[in-house]
């Protein structure tokens, strides 16, 4: 039975997740939370249970039992497409771009327009729409690319990223997952990358960052999660955490939070 939407309630909820994968249990009872306009940090080791955490949010695997709330409201995603209409969309390490296509044709990937009319009927689409959206889109999250005719493959790593970064936004009317956002970028690209990443909780946007960056996470997150084993071992503001702190959580050094 679905729960009614309430007032005042976090974004996305996501309470005592369990998912397992024939004996390998990926996650056990994983509960947290993300509000409107909040950056929150997911970190943990290799194997914590981050990535299974992210599919299950993005709608592509189906958790074994525990809720996913989208404000206040109890859903149930069967696919990505279920996730995305709730205005959630994940951005990928490996990005998910068609490198031979224009920066437009990426952003409207999956979603073309096409125009009205006879034309319609044969596929034709409408390019000029696309193009002119795209370029406002990419005015708004001040995100520099010259030309959105260019092919994505043309473009340098931290573009690519922020085309991606873009796509989701244009549709992403709530939250937006970033796993491992400035993966393999130079330092320049990455610090393009984080002001996106600020910009997005400035639209009052939730993100949900997934990364190994300690600093990167200290620089932007409002508050980290820490899994290991598949558990929840810490949820820190960062205001209060320390980078020495979240590593032992990370590792075992420091015993976890007592289960809720």
């Amino acid at each position: 039975m679905l729960r009614v939407s309430r007032p005042g309630a976090a974004l996305l909820e996501v309470r005592d997740i369990s998912k397992a994968y024939g004996h390998v249990q990926a996650l056990s009872d994983v509960s947290m939370h993300i509000n409107a306009g909040e950056i929150v940090a997911l970190v943990g080791d290799n194997g914590a249970g981050k990535s299974t955490l992210v599919k299950v949010i993005a709608g592509a695997h189906r958790p074994d039992r525990g809720a996913i709330l989208v404000s206040g409201e109890e859903v149930e995603f069967r696919s990505p497409l279920d996730a995305r209409e709730r205005g959630i969309e994940t951005v990928y390490q490996d990005l998910a771009l068609a490198p031979d296509l224009s920066v437009w044709a990426n952003l409207f990937l999956g979603r073309e327009q096409y125009v009205r009319g006879p034309g319609r009927m044969v596929g034709w689409m409408n390019k000029r729409t696309m193009r002119q959206h795209a370029r406002a889109e990419l005015v708004r999250l001040q995100i520099s690319i010259p030309d959105v005719d260019l092919a994505v493959e043309d473009l340098s790593g931290g573009q690519r990223q922020a085309v991606a970064v873009a796509r989701s936004i244009a549709w992403g009317r709530r939250l937006v997952v970033m796993d491992e956002p400035t993966a393999s970028l130079g330092v320049e690209e990455q610090e393009k990358v984080a002001g996106l990443v600020r910009r997005l909780a400035e639209h009052q946007l939730a993100v949900l960052l997934i990364s190994h960056n300690l600093a990167q996470v200290f620089e932007l997150a409002h508050t980290v999660v820490v899994l290991r084993r598949g558990r929840r071992v810490g949820l820190r503001s960062i205001e209060d955490a320390t980078r020495e702190e979240i590593v032992g959580l990370i590792t075992g050094a420091i015993d976890g939070d007592p289960p809720e």
